[in-house]
């Protein structure tokens, strides 16, 4: 069951509950001429099942409507603490399932989606205008990776790659095509529907690749076909890249610290700590 037919279901019992608890009071008191704390104790406890024994209906029609009480509010009641237990669970189930696909989304980029994008950056005439917003340091907070994500938004994303640049990534695409199979297999994938399209375009491009042996002689239509797929690749994978850095930069500082250090926007980037031993993050 989905998180909203949940908290649809317990918004029900709630008003329920509520309703009963309300007109079941102003009854009780109408009906029985006790007082609002004695109407108010008694259709709780009556709802909660505890009953108690120390104020019970004396009249015909309280009777009647302590009947009522027990067979709406009763249910209602059990039913409002069942549905807040179901949604306990699903959140933490969802967490898990949240969690388990942030390590897959890790190793994605760990075996292809950095150097991926290091090739596509190196193939962007007009990265210039985006790269600094992208230069990811541990003094980054949320606005920061808000501000770089309204960057990539404006950016044009174009690719100018020549024909070894497209052999270079045939070959690369092409050794990581089981991998890429293997990821999308993963049922945790349903929970990430960004990250699913990522890996959908980057298989279509590396059949569209695959397809052909050479890039030297194909027609102009055909080069800007397989461009205009790796720029669709290119846009999925910039937002996924910023995402991923943010969520290593609140919960896995020391993956964060070599993530940056291979930022593939970076120039300068370089895997080595100097002998100072600082870094950027």
């Amino acid at each position: 069951m989905s998180r909203e037919a949940i908290q649809f279901r317990l918004l029900v019992n709630v008003t329920i509950l509520g309703a009963t608890l309300f007109l079941g009071t102003v009854a009780f008191m109408s009906v029985e001429k006790v007082s609002l704390t004695d109407a108010l104790y008694f259709i709780i406890v009556t709802m909660a099942t505890v009953g108690y024994g120390d104020i019970h209906p004396v009249t015909a029609g309280g009777k009647f409507l302590a009947v009522g009480v027990i067979v709406l509010g009763v249910g209602t009641f059990v039913g409002v603490i069942a549905s807040g237990m179901e949604l306990i669970l699903f959140r933490r189930e969802r967490k898990a399932v949240l969690e388990k696909l942030k390590l897959i989304v890790g190793v994605f980029f760990s075996e292809a989606g950095t150097r991926l994008l290091r090739l596509f950056v190196s193939w962007d005439p007009e990265v210039s205008e985006i790269r600094t917003s992208f230069l990811v340091n541990g003094r980054w907070k949320r606005e920061n990776f808000a501000a770089a994500a309204a960057s990539a938004r404006r950016h044009a994303f174009r690719l100018d790659p020549g024909t070894p640049e497209l052999m270079e990534l045939r070959s690369f695409l092409i050794g990581k095509r089981a991998f890429l199979v293997r990821l999308l297999e993963n049922p945790a994938l349903l929970e990430h529907g960004s990250f699913s399209n990522l890996l959908q375009a980057l298989l279509h491009l590396v059949e569209e690749l695959a397809e052909r042996d050479s890039f030297r002689d194909i027609p102009r239509a055909d080069r800007a076909h397989l461009v205009a797929d790796m720029v669709r690749v290119y846009r999925h994978l910039v937002g996924e890249w910023l995402s991923y850095m943010e969520h290593l930069k609140a919960h896995f500082p020391y993956l964060f610290s070599l993530a940056a250090r291979k930022n593939p926007f970076d120039e300068d980037a370089r895997v080595e700590i100097g002998e100072d031993g600082e870094t950027d993050d």
